[in-house]
Formats: structure tokens, sequence, C-alpha cells
């Protein structure tokens, strides 16, 4: 197992990363003193694979355990789905030390965070993410959201958990689809902090998704320490060194609202975002053509789309106006320099975006 500690001085946790470890996540709990009454988020696909197992682990270090299953899609990130979980945790919490655990991927990760934040002004909550993306993104660094209609991730908080628990075991049963997401995120990580990663990626991309333990390890090991030193010199994103981890999320996250969170899943979206972030780099002068090209070729090969079908272009331009990066009117993207550097350029003329969004239009 490795530990890899994200410092925040009191908010300080550790992020698990091994391959069938759930049988050890009772006695880190113990120790952790953070409540007796597990109250876990999840949807009905991950309860039924692997509850019985996160179940059995809790009780036999003498935690209560009580399931909130939700539907395992993007909709349950929502004020209405927030709400109705904090109904029931309120019933449940009648002479109880309760905690929050978030058992799933993204979604249910973003969810339970920002229940957690929000239920009494703030409860301890642990992550267990079982996708890929999740691992190596989504889990760490405090950003609990929910969406509104108008837009992603619109309401929402920062709210550490008290520990990230990565078993690789779990991402063995996702859906090729699934995986291929979760390399969209992981080729994130290596473009905007290590070239080396990007190597890697380049000859073992076949391993990770064939789930070779090795290189899934290593993947998320490496991903979870970038995201931890970048979160912990910029917890609030008050200093523009975490912005770098929006790499490809303005124009992925337009593009998902485009279409309406529908034909895209949240990996997919971020590797056309970053396929329109490179292009807009190389229009800078700020790469060349080549590594554009290495670009699109790792992400065509690991198999994530290339090409923005069935949305148009009007309505991306105009959600990416809703980007909480931008600073009044003036937008900021988050751009690369080279493999694995990155720089924030601001007022990028509009007909540059557009040409760079065009270009993927088909």
């Amino acid at each position: 197992m490795h530990a890899i500690r994200l410092n925040l001085k009191k908010r300080s946790y550790n992020i698990l990363v091994g391959c069938d470890i759930l049988k050890q996540l009772g006695a880190y709990l113990t120790r952790l003193n953070i409540g007796r009454d597990a109250y876990i988020i999840t949807n009905a696909l991950i309860r039924k694979k692997y509850g019985k197992a996160l179940e059995n682990t809790l009780k036999r270090s003498g935690f209560g355990v009580k399931f909130k299953a939700v539907p395992d899609t993007e909709k349950s990130k929502s004020i209405e789905t927030a709400a109705g979980a904090i109904k029931d945790i309120a019933f449940y919490d009648k002479k109880k030390r309760i905690f929050i655990i978030a058992f799933g991927g993204g979604v249910i990760g973003d969810l339970g965070g920002f229940v957690a934040s929000i239920y009494k002004r703030g409860i301890p909550y642990i992550q267990i993410p079982t996708t890929l993306l999740a691992q190596v993104d989504s889990s760490i660094g405090g950003k609990t959201a929910v969406d509104l209609s108008e837009g992603k991730n619109l309401v929402g908080a920062f709210y550490q958990p008290r520990l990230v628990f990565s078993d690789v075991k779990f991402i063995a049963t996702l859906k090729p689809r699934q995986m291929r997401s979760g390399l969209a995120e992981v080729i994130k990580y290596a473009l905007i902090k290590d070239a080396k990663l990007f190597d890697y990626l380049e000859v073992k991309y076949k391993d990770a998704l064939t789930f070779k333990k090795a290189a899934l390890t290593h993947i998320i090991g490496r991903c979870s320490s970038i995201k931890a030193g970048v979160v912990q010199q910029d917890e609030r994103e008050e200093k523009g060194i975490r912005t770098i981890l929006n790499f490809g999320h303005t124009a992925g996250h337009a593009i998902e609202a485009a279409a309406k969170y529908k034909g895209y899943t949240h990996g997919e979206a971020i590797a056309l975002g970053m396929l329109v972030a490179a292009d807009m780099s190389r229009k800078l002068s700020l790469i060349n053509e080549a590594s554009v090209e290495r670009i699109e070729t790792l992400i065509q090969k690991v198999g994530l789309p290339v090409e923005i079908r069935n949305v148009k272009l009007g309505d991306i331009v105009n959600a990416h106006y809703r980007d909480k990066k931008f600073i009044g009117e003036r937008n900021r993207f988050v751009l690369i320099t080279a493999i694995g550097r990155t720089k924030i350029v601001e007022n990028i003329p509009l007909e540059i975006i557009i040409e760079s969004l065009r270009k993927r239009l088909f």
C-alpha cells in the first residue's frame, strides 16, 4: 500500500493506494476517531458488487452502517438529491456519531462531500473512489459540488475528506468506456506536470486499459501525488496554482453543458477540451505542432474522442462564458508550453477559441 500525505495543517489527510486493501479500512477509521456510525452514499450497482464487503469490514471494527443508494447518473449531482440525503441522515442521526462515506465514482464523491459539508455545518467524511477517474482526480482535494441546469459544479464548497482510500481492485470491473474516461484525467496530469508520465502512457496505455495491477497502481499513485502537491500549495484556488488542474476543463465543461450532459462522459468531454486547449496553445505559439500531434495520437489510441459531434458551436461558446475561471468579462484558460508544463493565459481573443473549437466540430 502506498500512503501519500496531503498536508493542510489541521485538514491534512492520507491518500492510500493499493490492491485488495478494503479489509484494512476499519483499522484506519478507528484510528481517525471520526465517529462510529457510517452513512454510506453509493449507487445500486456499487452496493450490489461491493456493499457487503464494505459492510462486513466496518462491522468487524464496531461501526454502525447505513446505505443510501442514489441513481448512477450525473443527475444525482443535484440540490434535490442532496436534500433527500440530508433528510435521511437527519432521521438516522439519533444518539449517533455519524460520518459519511462517499463510495463510488466522481458523482458520488462530489455529492457525498457536498452533503457532508453542509449537514450540521460540516461532519467528517471519507472517500472510497471506485472508478479510475475518481481515484486519480475527483476524490482528492476537497472540491465538493452539485450541478444546476445552467452548468456543472455551480453550487459547492471546499471541504476536505479525512481519508481517501483507493483500492485498485474496484477498477477491475469497470466497463471499457469508464476506463477510457479515467485515462483522460491521467493524460491531463501528465500534460500539466509530468512529461515522464506522458512517456509512460504512450508505452503502457494498453496495460492500463486491460487492468494490469502494476500499471494502474503506478498511474494512480503518481496522479494522486501530483494532485496532493498542487492542492497543498493552493487549497482554495486563490494563488493560481491549483488552476492548472483545470486544463481542458473550460472547453470540456462547455461541451458537456452544450450537449445537456448526454452523449459524452466527463472524461470524453475533457479529452476534447484538452485538444481544444492544445490547439489554442499552438495558435498562441506556446507549443509546436509536433506536441499537439503527440497529444492527439495518445488520446486517440486510448479510444477517447477527437471530434465534437452533435453539439452546436454557438451552444459551446455560450456555455463557456459560465466557466468559474472567468474574472468579470476576462476569460482565463490553462494552456501548455510543453508536455509537462502549463501557463495560465487571460483575455484570449474569442476568434482563437472559436477556431480551435471549430477544428474539432464534425
